[in-house]
């Protein structure tokens, strides 16, 4: 078993190499270095916060796009191109396949992210002649960037699991987005009254919070990020992906790919 989730793992991370989205991301954080002197033209004590702002906003953008228009393609290229009748033919189970692809990717995600985080740290250190202590708090905000990826891509190929490319791309943003907002959802929720209380309380529990995974504007200013929320964010990533990752493997178990 392991085995084979190893090889569709690492097929998974080849093809998503191949697609040259790694040498676009190397590419950004030249550009993010190469800018890098430009925040020093701004008021003094500011350029570091928009740097900071600036560049874990990059680097969570940058990953959700290739997390969404990379996964809605994981089933449905296989399918298109024949060969995931080719797998499925061989001792390869379907709930494989698909924890496969999810590994792939999320390696994928992840070796991006570092070559971005190198780039934003290059920038940091001419920006601010040094780096300190407070800066290796910056990377809990990466951390929690890696925690969002984790989350999109499960959202991702579970619609993909089911509907067509464009459609996953649309539902996967959708939520994306709806999630951003959770806090404001979440009061929402609680002003409410009657019905509209109960299914957007219901509403409040099914979408991801990536409001709780969002902590940029905090470490930008300094502001230290608590041990609780470090556990509960993690925690939280991990079994909303695999709730997701479980519900895409259900559908795909049931799915007529005649």
């Amino acid at each position: 078993m392991i085995s084979r989730l190893s090889a569709i793992s690492f097929n998974t991370f080849r093809e998503a190499v191949r697609d040259r989205v790694l040498y676009n991301l190397i590419l950004f954080a030249l550009l993010l270095v190469a800018s890098a002197p430009l925040f020093g033209e701004i008021s003094i004590g500011l350029e570091k916060i928009i740097l900071v702002n600036v560049g874990l906003s990059a680097i969570s953008l940058f990953g959700i796009i290739i997390a969404i228009f990379i996964g809605i393609g994981l089933v449905a290229k296989e399918i298109e191109k024949k060969t995931l009748y080719t797998i499925l033919s061989r001792p390869v189970r379907r709930w494989e396949f698909i924890a496969g692809k999810y590994i792939g990717l999320v390696m994928t995600l992840v070796v991006n992210a570092a070559f971005m985080a190198v780039g934003f740290y290059l920038a940091l250190l001419m920006v601010s002649r040094g780096l300190g202590k407070d800066d290796a708090a910056l990377l809990v905000g990466i951390y929690f960037i890696i925690l969002e990826f984790l989350v999109v891509t499960s959202i991702t190929l579970l619609f993909s699991s089911f509907s067509t490319p464009i459609f996953s791309a649309i539902f996967a943003f959708a939520l994306f987005v709806i999630g951003t907002f959770a806090d404001d959802l979440r009061n929402f929720a609680w002003a409410a009254t009657g019905l509209t209380r109960w299914f957007s309380t219901a509403v409040v529990y099914l979408v991801p919070n990536f409001a709780s995974l969002n902590v940029i504007s905090q470490v930008a200013h300094g502001q230290p990020v608590s041990g609780r929320l470090i556990l509960f964010n993690t925690i939280y990533a991990l079994l909303y992906s695999a709730a997701a990752i479980a519900g895409a493997v259900l559908i795909f178990e049931r799915r007529n790919l005649k």
